[in-house]
Order: C-alpha cells, then sequence, then structure tokens
C-alpha cells in the first residue's frame, strides 16, 4: 500500500500523519482531520481539498491505518472514511472531475498491475488487458475513422479519443474497485 511521503505533515493539523488517507486529488490527510473539514462543511456535498480546492470524492487509507481496525480511534475512522465513500465515491458526475481523477486512477491501477502483492481480481484483470489489447490494435492498425493518410494530422484525433475513452473506462472500473475495498460492500 501507499504512504505519504516521508518529512511530510497533515495540511489540516500541520503535525505528523495519524492514519493517514489519501485523497482522488493525491494529497495526504490524517483521516480525523479530512473528515473534520467534511463534518464542517455541508454533510450532503463531499468536501474540497484544503490545498488544492477539488471535490474529494474518495478517500483511499494507507496501509498503516488498515492495519490500525483494532484500536477505537483506527476503527471510528475507518467506519468514518467508508460511511464517506459509500455517499461520494460512486463516481465523479461530470467529465471534466472524471477527467481531473485520471492521471490518480490510471497510476494507482498501473502499480496494482505491476505488483504482486496486491489482489486485484482477474476480471478486473482481464478487463483492463483486453481494453488496453484492443485500444492498441486500433490506434496501430490502418484501418481507422479518420485515416491519417488523407487527413494528415486531423486523422490522429480518432486515435487520441480512443485512447481517452479507453483510459476513462479504466479509471472507472478501479474506481468502482477501490469503492468496494475502501467503501464497503
Amino acid at each position: 500500500m501507499e504512504s505519504p511521503p516521508e518529512n511530510d505533515v497533515c495540511s489540516v493539523c500541520h503535525d505528523d500523519f495519524s492514519l493517514p488517507c489519501q485523497a482522488n486529488c493525491s494529497h495526504w490527510f490524517c483521516g480525523h482531520c479530512i473528515l473534520r473539514v467534511w463534518h464542517h462543511s455541508s454533510a450532503l456535498r463531499p468536501c474540497k481539498c484544503p490545498i488544492c480546492r477539488r471535490s474529494i470524492t474518495l478517500l483511499i487509507p494507507s496501509g498503516s491505518t488498515t492495519q490500525r481496525h483494532g484500536d477505537p480511534e483506527g476503527s471510528q475512522v475507518l467506519e468514518n472514511i467508508e460511511k464517506y465513500n459509500r455517499l461520494f465515491g460512486g463516481g465523479s458526475h461530470s467529465l471534466f472531475q472524471r477527467l481531473q481523477d485520471l492521471p490518480f486512477l490510471i497510476r494507482r491501477l498501473l502499480r496494482e498491475l505491476i505488483d504482486p502483492q496486491r489482489s486485484l481480481p482477474l476480471v478486473i484483470r482481464a478487463r483492463v488487458l483486453f481494453a488496453m489489447v484492443l485500444s492498441a490494435v486500433y490506434v496501430l492498425s490502418p484501418i481507422d475513422i479518420l485515416p491519417e493518410a488523407v487527413l494528415g494530422v486531423v486523422g490522429f484525433v480518432d486515435d487520441l479519443l480512443v485512447l481517452l475513452v479507453v483510459f476513462l473506462h479504466l479509471a472507472a472500473i478501479y474506481r468502482s474497485v477501490l469503492v468496494y475495498r475502501h467503501g464497503g460492500s
């Protein structure tokens, strides 16, 4: 599992991380600090990141946080994170938010695909590999909707759109895995 950068502190309490969580904007916070930010704003909407002001739609606890499920403080924070993820982790509502989350989700997905210690379900791995292979075949094949030979640079637009759709699809698949994993079932 990932952990916050060394020699870094929570941007809310300005202290060492206690029960660290990573938001979908890639910033790290203490679990109880980011939940406090959410409780002091509207509880009906996801809170905004105190650093970049993006809407936080997914909180992922670090490995050390998940291991503290036995102690009362740790289990309470994990329960509240699961509640938050159940409420807001179902997906981004706007295309702009999905595009903002794309680098974070794809980076975590690729790390999880490469790392043999992580347990990404076989069905998800198969879907990811199938989508990547099909998009590579389309991009590399001479048969195109907008042929490059006729339209030049404009012909690359359909290739870029196919890649964007594939990456958005992969991010949606991985988001659903993370919500299931960290939002309870």
